[in-house]
């Protein structure tokens, strides 16, 4: 790993979840939706693609003075709630997980902490999850719904922190932030095979296999 002695990021607004698990994935979403409608022309600010990384985003993390997350989060409100988390919600937010298939955010911010890098300010948009046993589902249209309004929280927070945000124009064409172009939105919703070709509630082929074990052990 490289040195993370420098805070060589003013902020880093980080989108994260797991699109494979329906509204898991609104934070990846919100994120892509933020750089669709706004651009950040500081070199100090990066918005990024954090999917399920977990460890792996310590490093910048490490390197960030303002850390903006977008995320699902269980704060046992209203299907697809949206809030702004910071101070204690915060820490709230980061020591759960929605799912067994999410990355939780606690031992990355703990292990920023232990080193002494912890970012100086944190703040998080989140959503209530109105759906989520969908595997290969794109967002219940709840959450897809607050994907704009999340993106504008997204911008009046970093106004709020003196980062200037704009809007993009026709001549500002927004960069991809997936690394793979199958897993764009209008793609992956539109080429989702049908309910007959790929079981809803995880691989199928993997269940089968489980299943087949516990009953051979059994005999």
């Amino acid at each position: 790993m490289a040195d993370v002695t420098d805070k060589s990021i003013e902020c880093l607004i980080l989108g994260v979840g797991n699109i494979l698990w329906a509204d898991e994935g609104f934070g990846v979403r919100a994120v892509e939706r933020f750089n669709e409608l706004f651009e950040v022309t500081s070199p100090k600010v990066r918005i990024e693609d954090g999917g399920t990384l977990g460890m792996y985003l310590l490093e910048p993390i490490c390197e960030t003075r303002k850390l903006l997350i977008l995320d699902c989060c269980d704060f046992h409100g209203k299907g697809a709630e949206l809030r702004i988390l910071r101070d204690d919600d915060v820490r709230a937010w980061s020591s759960t997980k929605i799912s067994p298939h999410q990355t939780g955010m606690n031992d990355i911010l703990a292990a920023a902490m232990l080193l002494g890098k912890e970012p100086e300010e944190i703040a998080v948009v989140g959503l209530q999850p109105a759906l989520l046993d969908d595997y290969g589902g794109s967002l219940s249209p709840e959450a897809k719904a607050q994907l704009t309004p999340a993106a504008v929280a997204a911008k009046a927070i970093l106004e709020g922190w003196g980062i200037v945000v704009k809007e993009r124009t026709v001549n500002s064409e927004a960069p991809e932030l997936s690394p793979a172009p199958c897993l764009n939105l209008e793609t992956y919703e539109t080429t989702r095979p049908s309910e007959d070709e790929a079981y809803r509630f995880g691989d199928a082929r993997f269940i089968n296999e489980a299943i087949a074990g516990m009953r051979k052990d059994q005999k």
